[in-house]
């Protein structure tokens, strides 16, 4: 593997030392690179699981046409700037033998692709195609935690649960920290669901919320695979030589989404002392899987799947070979590899049955079953 792009070397620590132990990775190395990415990208969530969390369940079987029984769960908190509540759906199937394995799907689209009653079925979460492949199909829609707008982090549960004097900090957690610590929120509740295995749950999302899927693994060792469909700049895509959206177009857009120090690297991602490979690294040696399309030359496949290469000496260093020596592939040809996989698809920036089949199939392949 050669750098062209002067990427900072995952296996080398802040202090010079390589890194050549999985116990120097775990102990060491990946809590300095979680470290780096809350202070200079995503920010630093104030709180972890909230002391006063509780769950209201309302279980209905039959659902699905008797293929599941459907839960919606409340996942409610308190904090020092009042209480909230994140919804979360879930199918579990009603044939096969449990504890099932499951997909925790982050929704970046609105609740009308989570619609509960199936009156809407679309293939960005297709419901019904999870539970016919043996999995339990879970979501939360991403607002319910933080609305994707710029105003300041007064609402949502930054409202609930920032305490500062002043200035807000430059470190300070952000949209995409919000959502990540709400998909945390939601595999607390998955963890505790007897119909489910918590050993066996996968984290996935598309574009802002392949972003978030991939902070939320990275930084919760309980999900076992993270799913990142088209997440781009400041998802899977590496940021150093990356074409269309840049750390400047992205912060100029979405200025919510990071934290404030990640705007003093707007046109000098070779200043950033992390890029994007370093959290696909932080996922190991749990699984994870990178899908890119054709035309979403915005969020730029290539950088996507050389990310995922970048990433694999943590790997190494567990055993498993990742993407071992395997080239960028044609449409439609998935990579899959040990803890890692990856797929182009025909087409634009979507999310489609094809994506939800491929991923099923990795995690059929091991990385869930």
């Amino acid at each position: 593997m050669t750098d062209e792009r002067g990427l900072p070397d995952v296996l080398k620590g802040l202090n010079g030392n390589a890194i050549k132990t999985v116990e120097e990775w775990h102990n060491t190395r990946r809590p300095e690179i979680l470290e780096l990415f809350r202070t200079y990208v995503y920010g630093r969530e104030p709180v972890d699981r909230p002391a006063s969390q509780i769950f209201e369940t309302v279980v209905t079987p039959g659902t699905m046409n008797g293929a599941a029984v459907r839960k919606q769960v409340e996942i409610r908190f308190e904090g020092p700037g009042g209480t909230g509540k994140i919804r979360l759906v879930l199918f579990v199937p009603s044939e096969g033998k449990g504890p099932y394995p499951s997909f925790l799907f982050l929704n970046n689209r609105g609740v009308t692709e989570l619609d509960p009653e199936r009156r809407a079925i679309s293939m960005f979460w297709p419901a019904e195609r999870i539970v016919a492949r043996g999995y339990a199909a879970a979501a939360l829609d991403l607002e319910d935690a933080d609305p994707d707008v710029d105003e300041g982090h007064r609402n949502g549960v930054h409202g609930i649960f920032d305490e500062y004097d002043g200035e807000r900090p430059k470190d300070a957690w952000a949209t995409i920290a919000a959502w990540a610590w709400a998909a945390r929120r939601a595999m607390d509740y998955l963890a505790t669901d007897p119909d489910l295995d918590a050993g066996r749950v996968a984290v996935a999302g598309h574009s802002r919320g392949g972003k978030t899927a991939l902070w939320a693994g990275a930084l919760d060792e309980r999900f076992a695979l993270v799913v990142s469909n088209e997440s781009g700049s400041t998802g899977a895509a590496l940021s150093r030589g990356k074409r269309g959206e840049t750390i400047q177009a992205i912060n100029e857009r979405f200025p919510h989404w990071f934290n404030g120090n990640y705007k003093s690297f707007n046109g000098r991602e070779e200043a950033l002392p992390v890029d994007q490979h370093m959290l696909l690294a932080a996922i190991a040696p749990r699984s994870v899987y990178v899908a890119s399309a054709v035309q979403d030359e915005w969020a730029d496949p290539a950088s996507e799947f050389a990310s995922l290469i970048e990433a694999s000496p943590a790997y190494r260093l567990y055993g498993y070979k990742g993407l071992g020596d395997a080239s960028f592939p044609a449409p439609e040809s998935p990579l899959f590899g040990e803890r890692m996989g990856y797929h182009l698809r025909s087409g634009g920036h979507d999310l489609t049955a094809y994506d939800w089949d491929r991923f099923m199939d990795f995690a059929d392949a091991g990385a869930l079953k």
